[in-house]
C-alpha cells in the first residue's frame, strides 16, 4: 500500500491545461425518460463523444505529451483490449510518436481495425494463455520504448480525472445538486482520477465503482482492504473492464475516496444498452454501460432527498455484430 497519494487535484488541473483544445470537452446530458426510470434527476457524462469513442484519449495524450522529445523516436508500447489502444494510437499520431499496442486476439474487430487505422502496430496475444504485460514489457525493453500502462500511471490517472473537473463545472451550469457519481471500473484509473478531482472541491459527493459480475475485484477489495484477484473462469461481455485486479496505484486512491462498489450482470448491461439506444439515442459499449445499468436495475443507492446522480458512460466502441444482437434482444 502506498503511503502518499499517486496524484493530487493539482495534477488533474495540470492535465486539463495540457489537453485543452486537443481533447473534446464532452457533454453532460439529461434525458427525461432516464429521469423517469430512475425516479430522480440524472445527468450523463457521455465519453462516447471523445476522440476515438472513449475517455482513454485524455490519459493517453497527457502521458505521451510529457515524454521528452528526444525520447519519442523510440516510440511507445501499450497493452489494451481496445479503448486504451485507440487512445494511445491517436495521441501518438498527433505527437508523431511510433506506437505499438499489444491487444487480445479476441478483441472487438472495430477496436482492432481502428487502432491499425490510426497508424499503430498491433501485436496480438491469447488472453487466456499469455500475459499482455509481459509481452509489452519485453517489447519496450527490446526497442527502448516508453511503456504506457492502461491505468496504473500517474499521468494516465490525472488525464482521466479531467472528466471530474468538467462534471463539476457542467453540473453547476445545469444547477444540479449532485450527491453521487457512478463510474465504470476496470483497473480503476478512470474513477481514481475522477474521485481525486471531485473530492477536492466537493468532498460530500459519493462515488461508486461499477463492475461486471465476475470482475468485481475492486468492489471486493474495498470490502477486504487488500487488492483482490479475479477468478480464473470469469467471463463477461464487458471487454473494456476485464482486468485481473485493481491497480497498485489506483487502489489506494479508490480505497481512500470511494463510498463503495456496485456489481451488475451482463443481462443488466444488455438492458442498459437497449435503453440507451431506444430512449437516449446513444450507442454505448458494454463496459461503458455498467454505471447506467446499476442505476436502471435499482442497484445504485438512492441519491437522497433533492439529490441528483451523475452517470459516466465511458465509451461507445462496440462490436457491430454484438451490438445488433443486443439491440434485437438476442
Amino acid at each position: 500500500m502506498l503511503d502518499t497519494p499517486a496524484i493530487s487535484a493539482t495534477d488533474v488541473r495540470s492535465a486539463a491545461d495540457l489537453i485543452q483544445g486537443v481533447a473534446v470537452r464532452t457533454p453532460l446530458l439529461e434525458f427525461q425518460p432516464l429521469n423517469e426510470a430512475a425516479s430522480g434527476r440524472v445527468l450523463v457524462k457521455f465519453e462516447g463523444a471523445q476522440h476515438t469513442g472513449s475517455f482513454k484519449f485524455r490519459g493517453a495524450y497527457n502521458r505521451l505529451a510529457r515524454i521528452p522529445k528526444e525520447a519519442r523516436v523510440s516510440g511507445v508500447v501499450a497493452w489494451s483490449s481496445g479503448n486504451h489502444a485507440q487512445g494511445v494510437a491517436a495521441a501518438a499520431k498527433l505527437l508523431g510518436i511510433p506506437a505499438t499496442i499489444v491487444m487480445p486476439a479476441d478483441a472487438p474487430s472495430i477496436k482492432l481495425e481502428n487502432t491499425r487505422a490510426l497508424g499503430a502496430e498491433v501485436v496480438l496475444y491469447n488472453r487466456l494463455a499469455e500475459s499482455r504485460e509481459k509481452i509489452a514489457r519485453e517489447l519496450a525493453n527490446t526497442r527502448g520504448a516508453v511503456l504506457v500502462p492502461s491505468f496504473d500511471d500517474p499521468f494516465i490517472i490525472a488525464g482521466q480525472g479531467t472528466i471530474g473537473l468538467e462534471i463539476v463545472d457542467q453540473a453547476g451550469q445545469a444547477q444540479a445538486k449532485v450527491t453521487q457519481i457512478l463510474v465504470c471500473c476496470g483497473g480503476g484509473g478512470l474513477i481514481a482520477g475522477i474521485a481525486t478531482a471531485i473530492k477536492a472541491s466537493a468532498p460530500e459527493i459519493n462515488l461508486y465503482a461499477v463492475e461486471p459480475a465476475g470482475f468485481d475485484d475492486t468492489t471486493r477489495s474495498l470490502i477486504t482492504g487488500q487488492r483482490e484477484t479475479v477468478g480464473p473462469n470469469a467471463a463477461s461481455i464487458c471487454d473494456a473492464l476485464l482486468t485481473p485486479r485493481p491497480g497498485e496505484l489506483t487502489f489506494p486512491i479508490n480505497q481512500r475516496l470511494l463510498s463503495g462498489g456496485l456489481v451488475v450482470t451482463d443481462d443488466q448491461v444488455r438492458a442498459a444498452m437497449r435503453f440507451a439506444f431506444a430512449k437516449m439515442k446513444l450507442v454505448v459499449e458494454p463496459g461503458g454501460a455498467v454505471a447506467l445499468a446499476a442505476l436502471l436495475a435499482g442497484i445504485a443507492p438512492p441519491a437522497g432527498k433533492n439529490g441528483d446522480t451523475v452517470v459516466v458512460i465511458s465509451g461507445s466502441n462496440v462490436d457491430p455484430t454484438l451490438y445488433a444482437e443486443i439491440i434485437d434482444g438476442r
